[in-house]
C-alpha cells in the first residue's frame, strides 16, 4: 500500500512540475471608446453611417466578434446573415424585428440571439449612436433583402 501511495505521489509531482502550456494568442480587453479601433463600412446596402469593427477573430472565417455601430435615428434595413448571431446592446436603445415575431426593445446591457436566415431589420431609437456587440457562429455576412412594393 505504501508503494501505491509513493507512486500516486510521484506521478502527481510529475504533473505539477510539467512547464505552463504555451497559448498561441493573447487575452483581450477592450471598449466602444477604444481609439485603437478600426472602424470599417458595412455591405453597401447599408446607409452612410454605419461602421464595424472586428474584436477578435478572421471575419472570412467561424467565431468573429464585431461591434457593429450606426447613428441615432438610424434604420436597419432588411437582412439576414449565414450565422446566428449572439448580441449585446453596448449603447443606445435598439429596436429588432425578426420576421414573423414582435420588435424586440433592446436597451444598453441586454441581450439578444437572432437565428441564423432570420430575415430582420431595425431602428437605433435613441438620439445617440447604437453599438451592438455580435458573435458570429460562422464567417461574418449580411444579405439584404428587397422591401416588397406596396
Amino acid at each position: 500500500m505504501r508503494k501505491l501511495i509513493y507512486a500516486y505521489l510521484a506521478a502527481a509531482a510529475a504533473l505539477v512540475m510539467q512547464p505552463s502550456l504555451v497559448v498561441a494568442e493573447q487575452a483581450l480587453a477592450t471598449s466602444v471608446a477604444d481609439a485603437g479601433l478600426q472602424w470599417g463600412p458595412c455591405p453597401p446596402f447599408f446607409a452612410e453611417g454605419c461602421q464595424i469593427a472586428v474584436l477578435h477573430g478572421d471575419p472570412a472565417k467561424p467565431n468573429a466578434d464585431v461591434f457593429f455601430r450606426v447613428p441615432g435615428n438610424y434604420d436597419l434595413p432588411r437582412h439576414w446573415h449565414s450565422s446566428a448571431e449572439r448580441m449585446i446592446l453596448v449603447a443606445g436603445e435598439l429596436d429588432v424585428t425578426y420576421e414573423g415575431q414582435a420588435t424586440a426593445n433592446l436597451k444598453t446591457g441586454m441581450y439578444a440571439y437572432g437565428p441564423p436566415k432570420a430575415v430582420h431589420d431595425g431602428r437605433c431609437v435613441s438620439d445617440e449612436p447604437c453599438v451592438l456587440f455580435i458573435a458570429f457562429e460562422q464567417p461574418v455576412d449580411a444579405h439584404e433583402v428587397a422591401v416588397a412594393a406596396e
